[in-house]
């Protein structure tokens, strides 16, 4: 069974077993038998952490759960995005990519020493 805590008015935190049925149902406090409702303590390290690292975390946790695929129409719609941001918009410049008269890819100056294939 696991332990969860539990808070009395009086006497402040203390745990116990409980079944995982009965974890919402308040408990009696072992000091006084008063009956006590079910917390969740946070450590203090969670607690005190920076507003800005503890968002980052949600972002990461909800991205692992939720994970956005990127469409043409999402990039569209999205206001920050801009053709700069190089998810599919043509980037400025020619480019240096060939290809010859069987189809073979050719990159003439950029790095001879690669085969194509």
């Amino acid at each position: 069974m696991p332990v969860y805590d539990y808070k009395c008015r009086e006497h402040g935190l203390f745990n116990t077993l409980a079944t995982i049925e009965d974890s919402a149902k308040p408990v009696a406090c072992p000091t006084c038998q008063v009956l006590s409702p079910r917390v969740i303590v946070l450590p203090p390290e969670i607690a005190n952490m920076d507003p800005a690292r503890r968002a980052a975390q949600d972002r990461n946790e909800k991205s692992r759960h939720e994970p956005v695929f990127s469409t043409a129409d999402r990039r569209e719609q999205d206001p920050e995005h801009s053709r700069s941001c190089g998810c599919g918009s043509p980037k400025p410049g020619k480019s240096m990519l060939f290809y010859t008269a069987d189809g073979k890819k050719m990159f003439p100056s950029m790095r001879p020493w690669m085969i194509s294939h």
